[in-house]
């Protein structure tokens, strides 16, 4: 709902860029999947994973001179954005040393905040590659997407998430001949929140306007917004969960600049639905469904599988419905049922589902307008590319997921209350210290026909 990159980058050295630099090797780490089939049977795919550009160490292409810094472009090095593409080299990582990731048996944990040599750096957000020039890129219609997850160590204020967007495959190496780095390197970044705060889009950087952030020692806002469909496989942690289309006007990655980025009071105006649909069981009015000690018991690993219906079954038909499922503890466990005067009592996402919810609570139907779950269904058509990970929020710390949002309703107030968490929690000056050591844990992808990637 809010922006997942805004707060998130190295404190010491750079981020982002579009030449390459030789100074520290990449060397992907793995996170293989697998692909089932209607019997069951599944067979791996050896995919890897790359650290977003955003995060990266940004340096002159001769020396070691930071091209950025804490919240702020050496605008010497980066007069303009095209200069700055030519001047400024986007360098390998060590994923578990500067960035807190860690591979294992195809499970990938992501550290909220890493001690490095030469830095301190919070949260992450890495992509699925199915080579070591390309994303991996999903097409979900009429199939369905299975993964593991550990949020046991993911308190209030912190977002572990896995989703979709619709990136370029080859992180837009191809559209802009200034982007001589693209997807190995991770770039490309878009999503509905059309992120001012990516400092390299459509092959330039975003360096014209550029504000630094009053909260957030790493992060800034540029001239330009980044755009594309996003679907919420899974934003979470050991209280809240949330799952959220997010739709566009615009396919594909889309530079945005003005009213069409939807920024402030003009969020309902913009190319996207900044909003989505979304299915919070503890917004819903299941407060026992999701939590410690809960039917989804959250202080233990489980599985989520989502599934993408179409209205005629087959993969080129129209989206019609979300499903969720979980398993755990050798259970398979349906979805909590909507429990909102004036919404089906219903356990997916269906458009009819989303007019009533946002009626329900009063919000605007952006979603609805932009051409929900068919607009969804196609992105997923043409192809999405798997984000993971773990962050903190500046704007409004959490709360539109985990506690009672806006602060200034009552939690009795119909969609109001999300979760346990107090109006006080989340904060980023706070959590950063006191919650450095959490953690999430990613694994056992699995992806495939209509109930093949899951059982008791």
């Amino acid at each position: 709902m809010f922006s997942k990159t805004s707060l998130l980058s190295l404190l010491a050295a750079g981020a982002s860029a579009q030449q390459v630099g030789t100074l520290t090797s990449e060397t992907h780490p793995s996170m293989p999947i697998q692909s089932c089939s209607a019997a069951g049977s599944c067979t791996s795919v050896s995919t890897t994973v790359t650290m977003d550009a955003n995060w990266r160490w940004l340096h002159t292409t001769e020396g070691y001179t930071n091209c950025y810094t804490g919240n702020e472009w050496n605008t010497t090095i980066c007069a303009d954005g095209a200069t700055c593409a030519a001047n400024c080299a986007l360098d390998g990582a060590d994923y578990s040393g500067t960035y807190g990731v860690t591979a294992s048996s195809g499970d990938l944990t992501l550290k909220f905040v890493t001690e490095g040599s030469y830095s301190t750096n919070i949260g992450s957000r890495l992509y699925l590659m199915a080579s070591e020039s390309k994303y991996y890129m999903f097409k979900l219609l009429n199939k369905e997407f299975t993964f593991d997850v550990d949020v046991s160590n993911l308190p209030c204020g912190l977002n572990g998430a896995l989703y979709l967007v619709e990136m370029d495959e080859d992180g837009g190496m191809a559209k802009y001949s200034t982007n001589k780095a693209g997807a190995k390197y991770g770039t490309g970044y878009c999503d509905t929140q059309c992120p001012h705060d990516i400092k390299f889009i459509d092959g330039e950087a975003n360096v014209e306007d550029w504000t630094p952030s009053s909260n957030d020692a790493n992060a800034g806002s540029g001239k330009y917004g980044t755009c594309c469909n996003e679907m919420d496989l899974w934003e979470a942690n050991v209280v809240s969960a949330a799952l959220t289309p997010h739709v566009c006007s615009v396919e594909g990655q889309t530079r945005c600049s003005g009213t069409d980025c939807g920024d402030g009071d003009e969020r309902y105006s913009g190319v996207c639905d900044k909003d989505g649909c979304d299915f919070n069981s503890y917004r819903m009015g299941d407060q026992s469904f999701y939590g410690k000690g809960k039917t989804v018991d959250t202080s233990s690993k489980f599985t989520v599988v989502t599934q993408f219906i179409t209205n005629d079954g087959t993969d080129s038909g129209t989206l019609s419905e979300i499903r969720r499922i979980y398993v755990q503890g050798g259970k398979v466990i349906q979805n909590s049922v909507s429990k909102v005067s004036g919404v089906t009592d219903s356990n997916s996402i269906t458009d009819a589902w989303c007019n009533e919810q946002k009626t329900a609570f009063g919000d605007t139907n952006s979603f609805e307008k932009l051409g929900g779950l068919a607009s969804m269904g196609g992105s997923l058509s043409r192809g999405m590319v798997l984000a993971l990970s773990v962050w903190d929020d500046h704007a409004v710390n959490m709360l539109w997921l985990d506690s009672t949002y806006p602060t200034d309703k009552d939690a009795t107030t119909p969609g109001a209350a999300r979760g346990t968490c107090e109006t006080s929690s989340g904060v980023p000056s706070e959590i950063e210290t006191s919650a450095a050591s959490s953690s999430v844990t990613y694994g056992n992808i699995k992806i495939g026909a209509i109930n093949s990637t899951y059982g008791a």
